[in-house]
């Protein structure tokens, strides 16, 4: 690679990270294209297959352009750790529309970082007065937040598509299974009443107390 300037070698750096990021990806969608059913996602996903080659051929160019090189070892690395991921996204989710989910969720978080990586490049260019690498970022960019969006919607359908597979319609409408109610304890006993006194006998009157009631009358 050339000596460059500062300029230069900024712009060659960034776009070197988003070659990389485009090669890592390729066989990351070369993978989920292999997990997926046949359909509009699928579909989809071949078609930015395609996108993610140009966009690095793209890139790859553009690099070349202002004289730099040597991004075959980072392109190396990311298609190393793309290779490393794949097994193990062959294991995700207990069934076909989960392990579609959590794919569609990881292509979701890649399609935002790199239209994080793209929207900096853009930037810089544009500081730097260098229009031919702004217009590129800006291409992709666009092309990136496309499928973002796509990505979006398809998770959703994917999410209600777990539900339809996973849970039982009983479920689906009142949340989680109603506990069962906890027996409940046995009332103690009543205790016994004592029973009530008898009452005393009224004591007999006195004669004379006879008498003055008697007069009284």
């Amino acid at each position: 690679m050339a000596d460059l300037n500062e300029r230069d070698a900024k712009l060659v750096q960034y776009l070197s990270e988003a070659y990389g990021k485009e090669r890592e990806l390729e066989a990351a969608l070369g993978a989920h294209i292999a997990m997926t059913v046949k359909g509009p996602y699928k579909k989809r996903l071949q078609q930015h297959l395609k996108e993610t080659k140009s966009h690095a051929k793209q890139v790859e160019r553009r690099i070349k352009q202002l004289g730099g090189g040597g991004q075959t070892l980072q392109s190396a690395v990311g298609k190393l750790t793309a290779a490393a991921k794949g097994p193990l996204h062959m294991v995700r989710g207990s069934g076909e529309q989960e392990k579609m989910l959590k794919n569609a969720k990881t292509e979701y978080f890649n399609e935002h970082e790199e239209i994080a990586t793209y929207l900096a490049i853009e930037t810089l260019a544009e500081k730097v007065k260098d229009s031919e690498t702004a217009k590129l970022a800006r291409a992709i960019r666009r092309e990136e937040e496309r499928m973002a969006s796509f990505l979006q919607t398809q998770i959703k359908a994917l999410s209600g598509a777990v539900v339809r597979d996973e849970i039982p319609p009983a479920l689906r409408r009142g949340g989680s299974a109603k506990k069962p109610r906890k027996a409940s304890k046995p009332r103690k006993a009543a205790k016994p009443r004592k029973p009530a006194k008898p009452r005393k006998a009224a004591k007999p009157r006195k004669a004379s107390q006879r008498k003055k009631a008697a007069a009284k009358r």
